[in-house]
């Protein structure tokens, strides 16, 4: 985890070959939320993106580098302290080229935050 004690894996399930449901919970008290901003904490997006690559990591057993991102939108503004529960879902597939393609939509209750497609390559192995 690249922000220590950022967010807790509640579960991890998996419906079928590809895809994930993921639930998590945000250390509201983490010092990140100190300057991102002050008296309004808020989600950094790039906290976001590296949630997303741990979370696939941790399914893929992989260590992976970030290779391109398509359909970044951030739709709603994830506040910890008033919806520190996330839900992930990950479309996760591995490409005849050992790419590792995922789709991502995060929501906090029924809101859609964020839709994100991404691409890694796998590395050290």
């Amino acid at each position: 985890m690249l922000l220590k004690d950022f967010y807790t894996i509640n579960s991890i399930e998996k419906s079928d070959d590809s895809n994930y449901e993921v639930t998590i919970f945000i250390n509201k008290n983490h010092e990140v939320f100190n300057g991102h901003f002050p008296g309004n904490p808020i989600m950094p997006g790039v906290c976001m993106m590296q949630i997303i690559k741990e979370l696939t990591e941790e399914i893929t057993s992989s260590s992976l580098l970030l290779q391109s991102l398509s359909n970044v939108k951030f739709m709603a503004l994830i506040n910890p302290f008033a919806t520190p529960d996330l839900r992930l879902e990950l479309n996760i597939v591995v490409t005849e080229d050992d790419l590792i393609k995922v789709k991502n939509t995060t929501y906090f209750d029924e809101t859609v935050a964020l839709k994100l497609g991404s691409v890694y390559k796998k590395i050290g192995s």
